[in-house]
């Protein structure tokens, strides 16, 4: 098993890079995708989050609210604290779990982060950083997935910023052009892979 950490900030294109690789042939472990399983009615770390937030973060159909959940804790630190120390361990434990269920095997495997840098608690052969610029990165969350800009940019103040992501970078994916470029990116780092470049490291 050889393990890459691959993470950018929110709008960088990130989920895309994630999917490519695994088209050729990664396995994805994907925090987010783990939340969202960890945060379904009847979990326990969905329990703890109403406890902890009261019913106005469930939504009519009994699931979670996201959106409300975002409006609470963007913009406030206690809550954030809060929300993090409910979820972040637990994301942590289901991770080391499919890890575990890996190891021995000879796959590829990618941790698709966003907090990568952030925690810095995984041993990983390389970090993979998705780069593009920040205004460029709102630009994209406004028009294609309906962002409000003031609610985009509270969200990424809250992560590391471009440097400290890029002073972490064994790799860097330049995402400010065209899908066809980034392909071509992953293209080439896959072949570094499958080459050996990272098995030492």
């Amino acid at each position: 098993m050889l393990v890459f950490g691959l993470t950018g900030g929110i709008g960088s294109g990130k989920s895309t890079v994630s999917t490519l690789l695994e088209e050729k042939g990664a396995v994805i472990i994907d925090a987010d995708r783990v939340v969202r399983e960890l945060q379904q009615p009847g979990q326990p770390v969905f329990e703890a989050m109403v406890e902890a937030f009261g019913h106005g973060i469930v939504a009519d159909d009994g699931t979670l609210d996201r959106q409300a959940v975002a409006d609470l804790v963007f913009g406030d630190d206690e809550k954030l604290a809060t929300l993090n120390g409910i979820v972040h361990p637990a994301v942590g434990v289901r991770m080391a779990e499919q890890l575990a269920a890996l190891a021995g095997t000879d796959r590829i495997v990618v941790l698709d982060v966003p907090l990568l840098v952030e925690k810095g608690s995984y041993d990983t052969a390389a970090t993979i950083v998705v780069d593009v610029d920040p205004d460029l990165a709102v630009q994209r969350l406004v028009e294609h997935r309906g962002f409000d800009e003031a609610d985009a940019r509270a969200r990424m103040a809250r992560q590391s910023s471009r440097e400290d992501r890029l002073a972490k970078a064994d790799v860097v994916i330049d995402n400010s052009g065209a899908v066809a470029d980034l392909e071509s990116q992953v293209d080439q780092l896959w072949s570094r892979i499958e080459a050996g470049e990272f098995a030492g490291s």
